[in-house]
């Protein structure tokens, strides 16, 4: 089960014409170019907060490390 070749493809497209019409189809490709930018847009909002959350987490990280390497120090001292 390949790609389909030049007379299977032709094949779809005329069916494709039948079914909706030679109207209907530029309208169709307008509302899935549509959806897949919707998607996408969406796909990257939900990344930026995570990333900002992330980087939150760091700066905690990094200032509990510094705390502990105080600790640490203070209590060589001792």
């Amino acid at each position: 089960m390949g790609i389909p070749g030049g007379w299977e493809l032709i094949l779809i497209v005329g069916v494709v014409l039948l079914l909706f019409g030679g109207k209907k189809i530029p309208e169709l490709a307008k509302g899935l170019g549509k959806g897949i930018k919707d998607f996408k847009q969406a796909v990257n909002e939900d990344d930026e907060p995570v990333a900002e959350k992330a980087k939150e987490l760091e700066a905690k990280a990094e200032t509990k490390v510094e705390e502990v390497k105080e600790a640490v120090t203070d209590a060589t001292k001792a």
